[in-house]
């Protein structure tokens, strides 16, 4: 019978700290969330693998690497109210519900919105709920948000994610251009974000976050 305990360890042992990453809250949370519940469950065996999981609809399981960074370098603490676009399964916000006050997971496909919620209840994420709908209009009636997690590729960056972000708010992105990816933190002061680079990264480019295709004649 596989030791997925022990993987978790291996996973932040091997994948996390060596990444820098050392804040207690983001590392209790990783060792007290069962990745393997979150993925396709052909994919169970694979769940702890040191890359992004491919889990159809141009969703990702982002590595846990990435998200561990991301997370850092966001900060979030107890009394926040953080927005998880693109949750997938539900793994992004299962981890981000252990450090906040409340997370909202965006998911557009209902299968995977409905697996999501059943398995955050199931995980005792009772401070998280999956708001269903397209991923890049987030969820307004619920926000504003302290901090907004993308949690696939970006080309380009819907304005309504950004006007649900809070006067203060951050929020992590992985902007992608090409095969190459870079993660970006922005800082909301007033109407403007001021982004800063933080380390590079990639995932899919997730549906309604492409670059419009320009035509030239």
């Amino acid at each position: 019978m596989t030791d997925f305990a022990e993987r978790r360890r291996m996973m932040v042992d091997t994948q996390v700290r060596p990444s820098d990453v050392t804040k207690y809250p983001i590392i209790e949370a990783l060792l007290a969330v069962a990745r393997e519940d979150f993925v396709p469950d052909a994919q169970r065996e694979a769940a702890y693998a040191d890359r992004n999981m491919d889990l159809g609809a141009g969703r990702t399981l982002i590595e846990a690497r990435t998200l561990a960074k991301m997370l850092d370098a966001l900060d979030i603490q107890g009394d926040e109210l953080v927005l998880d676009v693109g949750c997938g399964l539900g793994y992004s916000t299962a981890v981000t519900a252990r450090m906040a006050e409340m997370v909202i997971g965006v998911e557009e496909d209902e299968m995977m919105s409905s697996d999501a919620q059943a398995q955050l209840a199931e995980a005792g994420a009772d401070n998280a709920i999956v708001h269903v709908g397209p991923l890049a209009e987030g969820a307004a009636e619920h926000g504003p948000y302290d901090v907004i997690l993308v949690q696939g590729g970006v080309e380009d960056l819907p304005q309504a994610l950004l006007d649900q972000l809070k006067d203060g708010g951050r929020i992590a992105v992985i902007f992608m251009s090409g095969a190459l990816g870079e993660v970006k933190i922005g800082h909301k002061r007033g109407a403007q974000i001021s982004w800063r680079f933080a380390f590079n990264a990639g995932a899919l480019v997730m549906p309604g976050f492409e670059k419009d295709a320009t035509f030239a004649l």
